[in-house]
């Protein structure tokens, strides 16, 4: 069953996250995963915008995540988003 995984961050050095970016995405990509929203500034139908960045990343499974999230290649790439450079919350959801 496919998971989906929701980051929300608040980004405090754009340039420095660039450096996240650019290597998040292949460390996603080795993994199955595809992202379905990276960025994209949200069409705010209800409510205010908090603006923060939303990612929204489809992986086969939720063990495959896991994996993905423990993995070397990802924690490599998420040294390049740690406070002070970002804040994030990750959250991990298996699908219906």
């Amino acid at each position: 069953m496919p998971a989906m995984l929701l980051a929300r961050v608040r980004i405090n050095d754009a340039e420095a996250y660039r450096e996240y970016t650019a290597r998040s995405g292949p460390a996603v990509a080795a993994f199955g995963g595809r992202f379905i929203v990276r960025g994209t500034p949200p069409e705010v139908l209800e409510g205010e915008d908090d603006g923060l960045r939303t990612v929204l990343v489809e992986f086969p499974d939720i063990e495959t995540a896991r994996t993905w999230y423990r993995s070397q290649q990802y924690t490599e790439a998420r040294g390049f988003r740690a406070p002070p450079v970002a804040d994030a919350t990750f959250l991990l959801f298996e699908t219906a």
